[in-house]
């Protein structure tokens, strides 16, 4: 009795085909919302971005922190500056760990840093304060935000599943003529897990002693002065100094007060970096940079 036939041996090979899947397009970063740095002194302030905005709201402060020979890093935050729908995909982790990095990459370099931020970016200023302690030399906060406000905040972990985005919050500016470069539409998936990050911020306020310089708008209507005075009550830090400003909206940083912002914090990065000289202008308008 013949045993079974033997075949050759044929591997099953997949033959090359190329993918012709189609490919979502590579929005460019929209024109003035690049992100920002300048290589200064030995005295670094990072500066952070709000929610649907861009660096294009803190431009002018880098630029007058940078011509007084300040380093200065300014980083455009996952999912911001495109299109809105590029945010709906991104989470508080990702725009933590984009400031998180920026601000490694300027400590290693500096001997004293100042961490600021414009209303989201206030809150991401504050959790560096809570995770990196001492490293951060003190918080200048515009407008700090700890809440998701409006009743259709309760409603965010079912409504983000029916509805993808909601009306804009930028450009709240009581200055004619000024424009923020932000997105017409908030995602509602991005806008929840903001929510939840502004609970873990406000959790672990008591952690911050750093010196804090708080400027917040007599009237905004985005972010209550509610919030300023939470984080006045909660954290630890013996030195707080307030600074109302009295003539502008929520991006105070393009308005009527926004000069009144950069001398103040300028004063306080000198108060409290012993290393920081005033060198007069030195003339340099920093780069912008793709990351």
């Amino acid at each position: 009795m013949s045993g079974p036939s033997r075949r050759p041996f044929r591997p099953f090979v997949l033959p090359f085909l190329p993918d012709r899947s189609p490919k979502e397009p590579v929005v460019p970063v929209i024109a003035g919302a690049e992100p920002y740095r300048h290589e200064g002194g030995a005295t670094g302030v990072l500066l952070c971005h709000g929610f649907t905005g861009s660096p294009q709201s803190l431009r002018p402060w880098a630029a007058y922190l940078a011509a007084r020979g300040l380093s200065v890093s300014l980083p455009l935050l996952p999912g911001h500056g495109t299109r809105w729908q590029d945010l709906q995909v991104t989470g508080w982790e990702d725009w933590y760990a984009e400031v998180d990095r920026a601000f490694a990459e300027l400590h290693e370099r500096c001997a004293t840093v100042v961490v600021a931020g414009l209303s989201m970016g206030g809150a991401l200023a504050l959790r560096l304060a809570e995770r990196h302690g001492d490293a951060v030399a003190g918080l200048v906060l515009v407008n700090p935000a700890l809440k998701v406000h409006g009743l259709a905040a309760h409603a965010l972990p079912v409504a983000r599943h029916l509805l993808p985005s909601t009306k804009g919050i930028v450009s709240d500016i009581a200055k004619e003529g000024v424009e923020e470069t932000g997105y017409p539409r908030v995602p509602l998936h991005a806008a929840h897990s903001l929510r939840r990050f502004f609970r873990i911020v406000d959790r672990d306020l008591p952690r911050v002693e750093r010196p804090l310089l708080l400027l917040h708008s007599a009237t905004d209507h985005v972010v209550p002065p509610a919030d300023s005075a939470r984080v006045l009550a909660r954290v630890s830090s013996a030195d707080t100094t307030e600074v109302v400003l009295e003539h502008s909206h929520h991006v105070a940083t393009l308005d009527h007060d926004a000069d009144r912002i950069f001398a103040e914090s300028e004063s306080f990065v000198a108060r409290i970096a012993p290393e920081y000289a005033h060198v007069g202008l030195v003339g340099q308008e920093g780069t912008a940079s793709g990351g």
